[in-house]
C-alpha cells in the first residue's frame, strides 16, 4: 500500500505540531499539519492545548531558591531527619 503523501497520521501531527511550536518544522510538514488540523478534532485540540502550556511556561515567573538557601533548607531538613531516626 502507498503511502499518501498528504494526510499524515494522528501521531506524527503531533510531533509536526510539537516542532512546530519551537520553529524545527519544515515548510511541507506545516502544509500537511495544517491540512490534519482542518479536520481532526484530536490533533486541533491537541495543538492548541500545546499552545497555551507553551505560552503559560514562556510567560511564568519562577522564582528559585538560590544556593545558599537551598543549603540551608537541606540542613534543616536533614536535622529534622535525625531528630525522627
Amino acid at each position: 500500500m502507498k503511502k499518501n503523501f498528504l494526510f499524515i497520521s494522528c501521531e506524527e501531527a503531533k510531533h509536526i505540531c510539537d516542532k512546530s511550536q519551537y520553529g524545527e518544522a519544515t515548510g511541507w510538514e506545516r502544509i500537511k499539519l495544517t491540512i490534519r488540523l482542518t479536520w481532526c478534532r484530536v490533533t486541533k485540540a491537541y495543538s492548541k492545548k500545546n499552545s497555551k502550556l507553551s505560552d503559560v511556561i514562556e510567560h511564568a515567573e519562577v522564582d528559585c531558591l538560590k544556593k545558599d538557601e537551598r543549603n540551608k533548607l537541606k540542613k534543616q531538613f536533614e536535622e529534622e531527619l535525625e531528630k525522627h531516626q
